[in-house]
């Protein structure tokens, strides 16, 4: 891979702004380039049709104000989340809910307060029935933030000039590794930019030491989850080969063409289509276990949770597993990046809560990840309609576990500014004690239980003899080697509470043991 030097870097840049050129640019700097031959794949425009996405929102309009029709929507999607008249082995979406009737209750108006009361009912129903009370946790871990996109959202692009560019060195890496161990957490997400000066040999490499970095008592990282720039099939499989990867995410940030073409003028992120297939490329490398999102506030968010779904259908029909995720990042603003004070697609709280809820009940099993650039108050809001899986205790600047408090956010070096500073520990404690059961459970990545197989126990309504014992397991875990002494007593306390939300009696009674090992001191107990 040809390495830029800074000075003819930075004039190549201006060059291509000024030509609008972006392939070029892309024979530059394609941070994975594909080496498969005679590869076949689908066509962008059969995943997302935005004809098809324009017309049921405008044939919809009708029937989004009449009650009978929204009560017969939210009343089959509660049906189908209980597998009401389905087969059980067909494809999870067919579970959920059409495009039409999708679009029909986002086009309900959001101060209809009956629909929303419905509506919010439903999808928390809906959640109870197959994630339970869990809430599963994660903190991001930025590698590098170099980076040659144009993304006119993001601190990180490369015409802001004020942003300090910096990378972790291995060692870095194991100290920042090491911090996030110390406060407690088992689950981490990798992120990086897209760069010659960080290339895809150099992350692949902070995987493999990542994963093996352990701290007393009883610190280790037992689920590596990664959202970095497109990967080719050729790179996939070598992703696949260290196993010590768990979901691949990625985030179209808009799928309208016209608009994503707009925010990333030049660049490698500037193709549309090679953004987009990147988890069909994932899957054909061997990585079932994909997570997909978008980035609300920079387009219509009507047209993104339709595309969403046409892009989660999609994965199913095809590979015959949807995403295990989808992501709902709110636009945040970012240092020397003007773009949040422009756009006029900025979603306020309602809309923002009636999306959240929409998408729970349109897509049951699969789930729903919220991330610190969202408020406290929001976040204990959307975790009651429909949020499984929340980071917590987040740094988003370069080596900043290790440098900084926990909590401590002064700094604007990060992607995106943070909306909930507060500390694992207290993230943890809130959650006991307003009826959530807080999870680091890596159980179904380390046994297989991934893609099609993960569904095929959602769907049976297996997931509470699995995950929330080993939630269970893993927060008893977290109160004797980490917690706060406050959070130590509403913990164990909790655990009483938690123990007879597992169903089948035998599985209560094996777990009551696993508590006295973990009390005797063993680790790392699953299902």
């Amino acid at each position: 891979m040809l390495t830029l030097h800074k000075k003819t870097s930075s004039k190549l840049i201006q060059k291509l702004k000024l030509q609008n050129s972006t392939s070029l640019y892309r024979s530059f700097s394609r941070w994975s380039p594909e080496r498969e031959k005679n590869l076949i794949l689908p066509k962008s425009s059969d995943i997302i049709n935005e004809k098809e996405i324009w017309e049921v929102l405008e044939s919809t309009k009708p029937l989004a104000k009449d009650p009978k029709v929204i009560d017969d929507i939210l009343e089959k999607a509660k049906e189908r989340s209980l597998l009401k008249g389905i087969d059980s082995s067909t494809g999870e979406f067919v579970q959920g809910l059409s495009l039409k009737e999708t679009a029909t209750l986002l086009n309900v108006d959001v101060n209809n307060k009956k629909f929303m009361g419905k509506l919010f009912d439903t999808a928390l129903s809906i959640k109870e029935r197959i994630y339970g009370n869990r809430i599963v946790l994660f903190a991001p871990l930025y590698t590098s933030n170099y980076c040659l996109g144009s993304c006119k959202y993001c601190g990180y692009r490369v015409a802001n000039k004020e942003m300090k560019r910096s990378s972790l060195t291995n060692e870095e890496l194991v100290k920042e590794v090491e911090s996030i161990e110390k406060i407690g957490h088992k689950r981490i997400l990798m992120l990086c930019g897209e760069h010659p000066k960080y290339p895809f040999e150099k992350f692949l490499e902070a995987v493999k030491i990542t994963s093996k970095v352990t701290t007393p008592p009883s610190g280790d990282i037992r689920r590596i989850n990664i959202e970095i720039p497109s990967l080719s099939v050729t790179d996939m499989k070598r992703l696949k080969a260290t196993n010590c990867v768990g979901t691949v995410a990625l985030f179209q940030e808009t799928y309208h063409r016209e608009t994503y073409k707009d925010l990333h003028p030049y660049g490698p992120k500037s193709d549309y289509d090679w953004r987009l297939l990147n988890m069909d490329r994932a899957n054909l490398g061997g990585i079932d276990d994909v997570g997909i999102g978008a980035l609300f506030g920079v387009f219509d968010y009507k047209f993104e949770v339709l595309a969403l779904l046409q892009h989660a259908i999609h994965l199913e029909n095809t590979y015959n597993a949807g995403p295990h995720t989808i992501s709902i990042p709110r636009l945040r603003p970012a240092k020397n990046t003007p773009y949040f004070t422009k756009t006029k697609y900025l979603v306020d709280d309602p809309n923002f809560i009636k999306l959240v809820a929409i998408l729970r009940v349109s897509v049951p099993y699969t789930g729903m990840i919220l991330s610190t650039r969202e408020s406290e108050e929001m976040r204990k809001t959307l975790m009651k309609i429909g949020i499984s899986q929340m980071s917590a205790g987040s740094r988003t600047n370069i080596g900043s576990y290790n440098k900084k408090e926990e909590g401590d956010d002064s700094s604007d070096e990060g992607q995106f500014t943070l909306a909930d500073l507060r500390p694992t520990d207290i993230v943890i404690r809130d959650l006991l004690e307003n009826g959530h059961l807080p999870s680091f459970c890596t159980a179904c990545y380390r046994l297989g239980r991934t893609g099609e197989e993960f569904m095929s126990i959602a769907k049976r309504g297996d997931i509470h003899n699995f995950c929330h014992p080993n939630g269970i397991l893993t927060v008893a875990e977290y109160l004797h080697d980490y917690a706060s002494p406050t959070t130590k007593t509403v913990g164990f306390a909790a655990l009483e509470r938690e123990l007879l939300n597992i169903p089948d009696l035998n599985v209560r009674k094996k777990v009551r043991k696993q508590l006295k090992q973990i009390e005797s001191g063993v680790r790392d107990i699953y299902w």
